[in-house]
C-alpha cells in the first residue's frame, strides 16, 4: 500500500505497536484498582505541561513529563490526606491543571497554537524516530516491571490489607504506579493526544475483562484487543485524514459495543 512507502506511516505504526503494549499492561491495573480517573487526570495535567513548554520556549515533551510526574507524586499525597475520599485527588488536579494550561495559553497570545492542537489531538506527521526510540524503552521497561512485580501488585490490586500483612510497600509501589502511568501518558500524547490518551489506556482493558476468565487471559486479550485498535486505527486516521487519537478511540469503543452485545446475548 502506497501509506507504507511513507517513513512517518512507518514510525507512526512501530510507535502505535509499542503503545498496544504499553496502554493495556497499565490500563488492565487501572481499571481494577478503580482508578479509571486517574488516567483522564494526567492527560488533563499534560495540558499543562505542553502550554508550559511553549510559554517558555522549551521542549513540551520534557515540561510535560516533569509536570504530570510531580502530579503523580502530588496525587498520592492529596490521597493521604484524604484517605476516605480518594476522588478529591483527582478532582483538585484535573480542574488544577486544566486552569493552569488556560492561563498560559492566553499568555502565550495565541502562539503555537497550531503545535498545541497537534498534541491536544495528536498527530502522525509529528512523531519522530526518537520519540519511537523512548516509546520502545518504555514498552521494554513496563514489561520487565510487570515480570517481576506482577504478583505484588495482583495483591495490591486485589486486597490492600493483605498486602499490607505480607510487607509489601503498599505507598512505594502506589506511587510508582502513578509515576509509570505518567510517564507513559507523556510519551503517547503526540500520537493519541492529549484529550483521548486516557481512553486509549482504558478500553483495552474494559474489552479484556469481558473475554478473559483469568487475570493472565485478561492482560493477553487486552494488548492483542490493543495491537487490533491501534494498528486499525492508525490506518483509517491516514485513509480519512482524521485524528489519530479520535479514530483509535472510535474503534475500541466499536469493539467495546461488539463485546458487550456479544455478552449479553449470551447471559440470555
Amino acid at each position: 500500500m502506497e501509506m507504507f512507502s511513507y517513513d512517518f506511516m512507518i514510525r507512526a505504526l512501530i510507535a502505535a505497536s509499542f503503545m498496544a503494549v504499553i496502554a493495556p499492561l497499565l490500563g488492565v491495573f487501572l481499571v481494577l484498582r478503580r482508578q479509571s480517573l486517574l488516567a483522564d487526570t494526567l492527560s488533563h495535567v499534560s495540558l499543562a505541561g505542553i502550554a508550559l513548554g511553549f510559554f517558555i520556549n522549551m521542549n513540551p515533551t520534557v515540561t510535560t513529563l516533569i509536570v504530570v510526574v510531580l502530579s503523580a507524586l502530588v496525587l498520592e499525597y492529596i490521597k493521604k490526606l484524604y484517605s476516605s475520599y480518594s476522588e478529591v485527588s483527582t478532582a483538585v488536579l484535573m480542574s488544577g491543571g486544566l486552569a493552569v494550561a488556560l492561563v498560559l495559553m492566553s499568555l502565550n497570545k495565541g502562539e503555537n497554537t497550531m503545535n498545541i492542537n497537534q498534541y491536544l489531538f495528536g498527530s502522525i506527521i509529528t512523531i519522530n524516530w526518537s520519540q519511537v526510540k523512548i516509546l520502545g524503552v518504555l514498552m521494554i521497561l513496563i514489561v520487565i516491571i510487570f515480570i517481576f512485580l506482577r504478583r505484588p501488585m495482583y495483591v495490591l490490586t486485589f486486597d490492600e490489607d493483605t498486602a499490607h500483612v505480607d510487607g509489601l510497600p503498599v505507598s512505594l509501589l502506589s506511587t510508582l504506579f502513578n509515576v509509570m502511568t505518567g510517564v507513559a501518558i507523556t510519551v503517547m500524547i503526540p500520537i493519541a493526544g492529549a484529550l483521548l490518551v486516557s481512553a486509549i489506556m482504558i478500553l483495552p482493558g474494559t474489552i479484556s475483562m469481558k473475554i478473559g476468565k483469568t487475570f493472565n487471559q485478561v492482560i493477553v486479550v487486552s494488548i492483542i484487543v490493543g495491537f487490533i485498535g491501534m494498528i486499525s486505527g492508525l490506518i483509517g486516521s491516514y485513509q480519512l485524514d482524521t485524528p489519530p487519537g479520535a479514530t483509535i478511540t472510535l474503534i475500541f469503543i466499536f469493539i467495546f459495543i461488539l463485546v458487550n452485545i456479544k455478552s449479553s446475548i449470551k447471559s440470555h
